[in-house]
């Protein structure tokens, strides 16, 4: 069922690129760990692409009752995950792996758009590719993103970095008896409602049957996901 493939893409959230005592939004040296772990994935042959959040710069749910539009402060958020891709993709290209950075919106003068073609291109060339700015539209989440660029250009397995193991039945910080599932049609996990994705990003990749591998991020558990498939959970 979980073939060897190639062409991946790894969805990290927003928070995995701040210091660990939450004092600063973006930590370099944190940063640095996580583009060790890509450059070796690309050393073994993998064309990887990355999806950010942008949790650790902007949640909407900062607003905290000011009346802010909600098209605006969704641009705010895919403008975050700009700042977090050209972050990532400066250390990769520090520590000597090309990366490129195609966004959804159009900011020429910082960034190339995006293009599947274009991205399929620079994965071919082993240049590590970062897709920023969501789908370049509100009212969609980087899940969607992380799923609908995965789909434009290919990729055989999608990887969706957390704060927890893997799908469980409910929120094991919450619930210490919940259910861990090492592997979960999406199928099963749309009938036990639960949250792995949102709801647009789940339809996508259950009508493109794209392979899923949801695990608990740390730099090295990040290269077993990918090489090994023996940690986190497999919806298929």
């Amino acid at each position: 069922m979980f073939k060897k493939y190639k062409r991946i893409i790894i969805k990290v959230s927003g928070e995995a690129l701040m210091s660990k005592n939450g004092q600063e939004n973006i930590d370099l040296a944190v940063i640095k760990q996580l583009a060790i772990s890509i450059k070796k994935l690309a050393k073994k042959g993998y064309q990887v692409g990355l999806v950010f959040g942008a949790g650790n710069i902007w949640r909407g749910r900062m607003v905290k009752g000011i009346k802010i539009d909600r098209v605006v402060a969704d641009q705010m958020g895919m403008l975050a995950t700009e700042i977090n891709a050209l972050a990532v993709a400066a250390v990769l290209n520090a520590i000597g792996q090309p990366a490129k950075v195609l966004s959804a919106l159009s900011i020429s003068k910082v960034v190339e758009d995006f293009h599947h073609q274009r991205a399929i291109e620079y994965m071919k060339n082993r240049k590590v590719v970062l897709l920023a700015g969501g789908t370049g539209n509100p009212f969609f989440t980087t899940d969607t993103a992380f799923v609908l660029r995965a789909v434009e250009i290919g990729a055989e397995h999608i990887f969706k970095a957390t704060n927890v193991r893997g799908v469980y039945s409910a929120d094991p910080k919450k619930n210490p008896k919940a259910k861990f599932f090492k592997t979960i049609s999406y199928q099963q996990a749309l009938d036990k409602n639960l949250k792995v994705m949102d709801a647009t990003a789940f339809a996508l990749a259950q009508e493109q049957k794209l392979p899923l591998t949801i695990f608990q991020y740390s730099p090295a558990n990040l290269i077993k996901a990918v090489t090994k498939n023996n940690i986190g959970t497999k919806v298929y």
